[in-house]
């Protein structure tokens, strides 16, 4: 038998879901059976699996031991210093810099979650061993080449309402690129992903059920000899959407390698997620005092390389 202390970030979570996640090795007809055999009790009490956990409620599950998590969860120390754009009590805006990947790939590379929450343990914003269900996550996310702003929430409410903020296109987001033509205007087209190369397509119709429509603002920016600071809009967010988008215009971004501009000494794509903004989010989100916000990106290697060029 195990015993849990409901956090503020297991408040209003359904108690079959509370249990999914502790109990990540059981089987849901085993686990509904435990519920129904009164295996798992709240306050003492028999409850159902649709349950709404509150802060403080006393959790007890008479569960075997092999099918929940390690305990004593050890979080790893970071040299590395985040570049901090904005922080506070819900969320954290962070540059990623290019070649350091979003979440970790199971080889036990550096990533950038996993620097978040070495630094938000350092802090004492957040204790693995404190917290049941909940650990920091990245609210979206960057390619590993790609550098640029990514959001972390640091609750649970927080990440569940960023997520809303995200899916309701209440967020604008805004990256520049370095391209050898010059390009301006709306584009549309359709994109097509390639589950087995993780590569995607962009074709002017739909080649199957999967394709999906996309559409991106271009604005070029300044120009340099044959090179070009260019402004992306994202209107719909795909994946490798303006990487795709911009080689299939012809114009690819320097130094992209898997959409045909490799370059001999740069190593990752000139494209930088400089700037967001937030439309007017609804009082009842937590995250509504970002409302009419625009977080950018002063500094960026994609800039500074645009800037040097003679």
């Amino acid at each position: 038998m195990k015993s849990y202390i409901a956090t503020l970030n297991d408040n209003d979570m359904r108690l079959s879901r509370f249990c999914e996640k502790v109990c990540p090795l059981m089987p849901k007809n085993l686990l509904y059976k435990s519920f129904r055999n009164k295996r798992i009790k709240v306050n003492g009490k028999k409850q159902d699996a649709d349950y709404k956990i509150k802060t403080n409620d006393l959790i007890e599950l008479y569960i075997n031991d092999e099918f929940f998590t390690k305990e004593n969860k050890e979080i790893k120390e970071y040299s590395n210093q985040l570049n901090i754009i904005y922080e506070d009590e819900n969320i954290l805006l962070v540059n990623k810099p290019q070649g350091l990947l979003c979440h970790s790939d199971n080889k036990n590379e550096d990533n950038l979650i996993d620097i978040i929450i070495s630094y938000l343990n350092s802090k004492n914003q957040f204790s693995a061993n404190t917290e049941n269900t909940f650990t920091p996550a990245l609210c979206n996310r960057i390619d590993q080449g790609t550098e640029g702003i990514v959001i972390a929430a640091k609750n649970y409410k927080a990440l569940s309402d960023m997520n809303c903020i995200i899916r309701d296109n209440l967020i604008s987001k805004k990256y520049i690129c370095i391209t050898n033509n010059a390009i301006n205007g709306e584009y549309h087209a359709y994109l097509t992903r390639n589950k087995q190369t993780k590569k995607v397509t962009v074709t002017k119709s739909a080649i199957n059920n999967e394709s999906k429509n996309i559409t991106t603002i271009f604005k070029t920016l300044q120009t340099k000899r044959d090179f070009n600071l260019v402004e992306c809009t994202l209107i719909t967010g795909r994946t490798h959407q303006i990487r795709a988008h911009l080689s299939y215009l012809k114009s690819p971004i320097l130094a992209d390698r898997k959409y045909g501009a490799p370059h001999k000494v740069l190593k990752s794509q000139m494209l930088c997620a400089y700037k967001l903004s937030f439309k007017s989010i609804p009082e009842s989100n937590i995250l509504s005092y970002l409302s009419g916000k625009t977080f950018i990106l002063n500094n960026s290697f994609v800039k500074d390389f645009f800037d040097q060029l003679s």
